[in-house]
């Protein structure tokens, strides 16, 4: 079996500012700067024959290059379990389009399930305990952290990536690139 995922990889620059945010809360497991990147369609496990056919499914997918833009601090769960930096897609929402290609495509093609969750394309800088500690030095945080934006950044591919779990996290490898 192995654990899949579809998404952007982010420019080195960007990596880089975003690692030196990536302190200040207490208790945070904070996401290694070669590990971030935007999700586009989590699969989860599978075999590794229904991996290849996940590739070629892929590779049916296309998009023009376009750009996008890191930007504001959030956070998901109540309590929050997670804080992430927001993608946005505007004006043109091409993002959101590349997004439900590769939906369609899986299901179609594969057989996946849909995504049944609303697309809020992000980038998760770290993942929160439950214990009051945490979750105070993270609203303080996200209040005392100016809004990020970072420059926008041409996406012009999709990449295949491996979640290798282990005692340390995920790793996360590129097994396959789709350019546009």
């Amino acid at each position: 079996m192995i654990r899949l995922f579809v998404g952007l990889a982010l420019p080195e620059a960007h990596r880089q500012q975003l690692e030196v945010l990536q302190n200040g809360i207490s208790g945070a497991r904070w996401v290694a700067p070669r590990n971030l990147h935007v999700t586009l369609r989590f699969v989860g496990e599978v075999d590794e024959d229904v991996a290849e056919d996940i590739a070629a499914a892929l590779d049916l997918v296309h998009a023009d290059p376009f750009d996008v833009t890191l930007k504001e601090l959030g956070t998901f769960g109540r309590p929050p379990h997670a804080l992430w930096v927001g993608v946005e897609d505007t004006p043109h929402g091409a993002l959101a389009h590349l997004h439900a290609a590769i939906d369609a495509v899986l299901v179609r093609s594969i057989g996946l399930k849909p995504e049944g969750r609303k697309y809020i394309p992000h980038v998760t800088m770290a993942r929160m305990g439950w214990d009051t500690t945490t979750q105070s030095h993270l609203s303080k945080y996200v209040e005392t952290h100016p809004i990020i934006s970072l420059k926008k950044f041409k996406v012009n591919n999709l990449i295949l990536f491996e979640s290798a779990l282990s005692h340390h996290g995920a790793e996360y490898n590129a097994l396959e690139i789709f350019d546009f």
